[in-house]
């Protein structure tokens, strides 16, 4: 089977193509639709000299328009670069910059965006919206601007474009924590070799129903769209405020009747603590996956005991090599037990654990996670050198973790969230992790604050039960850690901000706890 992704979508149209293969609120596409919307988009493209070797920018909120476009970008010969919708102008127009996306496929109600993209230096020459109708009038700062009619004029046959498994599918920027964001460089052979790897490992059929909650910018979005289109199930669009409430969400899951989950745990999480969910709830799911941050053990033993026919996995990689490894989680954990484990490496995929000097530790000894394999991408943007280190291939992630006895990783916590403090090294998730075995404490993030007198000062920022004092927790925490571990100042929340893919966000707490309030000047 070649390993394009838009050969899925063309094998699927090829051979299902009566079956829905994605819906959007009350819309939906079949396969052969969609297949053929999307061949529209690819020759329109080829057309206006958009092919090979090119970048588009995706602008769309997720929707059939948003799905038909990614893979007409592909079936064209380019690679789909997807933007946050509501990520701030500057940050997107430097994505688009950085890329040299001169095309836009957006929608009508962002026209103002483009024209801010453009205020700010983004190189958009041409736009293609999808929705434009013939007699809408919009402002466009002198690009070239296609509509509706334009793609409705289109043959729906593809237009012939060479593309191989090593060329660009995709181009998905880091969160960008620090610094300007990085380009993540995936080829059609990366993510197809995971989408692969799902879709057999969890047995994905024609009728299964795959939600998609993650935004398009995110990794997770690449399981929903690719294994879904190579099983030739159907994959349901949530909207973005869909993923923000759990009452949605569950509405959502039921009126779908979703077979497969795939999502960050804080969603798992609100769901299981925020919505009546009991035994016999949800019949028709049947498998949850989970990833992007350590799944709070109380949620997840929770969760797993209301939804006791579903299978869960904790899937487990950065955005650079996608998963690499994975767990299925035999049976709710206990509540007050540690982080399930995150597994043995995916098919395909070579695994080591490395000390600091680049040698091989023995089982049982922590060390970094060096991943090889057909999902590691190939560099970051521009440069396709840049993703290995030592050598071809490689990827070092950062990530430390310890190999069992039984052959699975324990994570222990990212290279860079160790700390010294008062000549202790801490690893800030082992607090985190402690707390969130209080039954009261809902969230938790701890943010070192540095401090020329003890290098850093551990600081937390809590989402509790309304009854629960600072004192119970210190008290609670002196049992569990030692004393140089317990955080020295509360921050206390109703909820902890959010990164537009659902993961805490700690780059804003951080800036919050880094910046004195209006007026005053920071502790000397």
């Amino acid at each position: 089977m070649t390993e394009l992704l838009h050969a899925q979508l063309e094998r699927s149209a090829e051979r299902r193509g009566a079956r829905v293969a994605v819906v959007s609120g009350g819309d939906a596409m079949t396969y052969a639709q969609l297949d053929a919307a999307a061949n529209r988009i690819a020759n329109l493209l080829a057309e206006h000299g958009v092919g090979p070797g090119h970048r588009v920018g995706l602008l769309l909120d997720k929707s059939l328009d948003a799905v038909a476009s990614l893979y007409g970008i592909m079936k064209a010969g380019a690679a789909y670069l997807p933007l946050d919708p509501v990520a701030p102008a500057t940050r997107v127009a430097h994505t688009v910059d950085d890329c040299a996306a001169s095309t836009l496929i957006s929608q009508q109600d962002k026209a103002g965006v483009w024209e801010e993209l453009m205020a700010l230096g983004a190189p958009i020459e041409m736009v293609i919206a999808p929705d434009l109708a013939p007699t809408s009038s919009v402002p466009a700062g002198g690009v070239k601007l296609l509509g509706a009619a334009a793609i409705a004029s289109q043959p729906t046959a593809p237009p012939g474009a060479v593309v191989a498994p090593d060329d660009l599918a995709l181009i998905l920027y880091t969160s960008g924590s620090t610094g300007n964001p990085k380009g993540v460089m995936l080829t059609h052979g990366n993510v197809f070799a995971f989408a692969e790897w799902a879709a057999e490992e969890f047995g994905l059929r024609p009728d299964d129903r795959l939600s998609q909650l993650a935004p398009l910018h995110f990794d997770l979005s690449t399981l929903d769209l690719f294994a879904a289109a190579r099983a030739g199930a159907s994959v349901h669009l949530a909207s973005r405020q869909t993923a923000i409430f759990p009452m949605e969400i569950r509405r959502f899951l039921e009126a779908g009747r979703i077979s497969v989950v795939y999502a960050v745990p804080s969603i798992l999480t609100a769901l299981v603590e925020r919505t009546p969910l009991e035994v016999g709830d949800l019949p028709d799911l049947r498998t949850v996956l989970f990833a992007g941050e350590v799944f709070p053990t109380k949620y997840l033993s929770r969760i797993m005991k209301a939804l006791p026919h579903v299978e869960f996995a904790n899937l487990f990689g950065p955005t650079e090599t996608n998963v690499c490894t994975f767990y299925r989680v035999p049976e709710a954990p206990p509540e007050n037990g540690p982080p399930v484990l995150i597994g043995r490496a995916i098919a395909g995929v070579e695994t080591t654990v490395m000390d600091d000097d680049g040698v091989p530790v023995a089982t049982g000894k922590a060390g970094e996670l060096w991943v090889r394999g057909p999902t590691v991408m190939q560099g970051y943007w521009p440069s396709r050198t840049a993703a290995t280190d030592p050598g071809a291939g490689v990827y070092r992630t950062g990530d430390i973790v310890r190999e069992t006895g039984s052959g699975d990783y324990e994570f222990i916590g990212r290279r860079d969230s160790q700390i010294k403090s008062r000549g202790y090294r801490i690893e800030l998730g082992d607090i985190e992790a402690a707390m969130l075995t209080h039954p009261g404490i809902l969230e938790c993030a701890v943010i070192p604050v540095p401090d020329d007198l003890v290098t850093n000062r551990i600081t937390v920022s809590v989402v509790k039960a309304e009854t629960l004092t600072e004192e119970e927790i210190r008290r609670y925490l002196a049992e569990l850690l030692p004393r140089y571990m317990v955080p020295e100042s509360f921050d206390y929340l109703d909820r902890l901000p959010k990164t537009s893919t659902g993961k805490i966000d700690r780059q804003r707490l951080i800036r919050k706890r880094l910046t004195p309030p209006h007026g005053q000047a920071g502790e000397g």
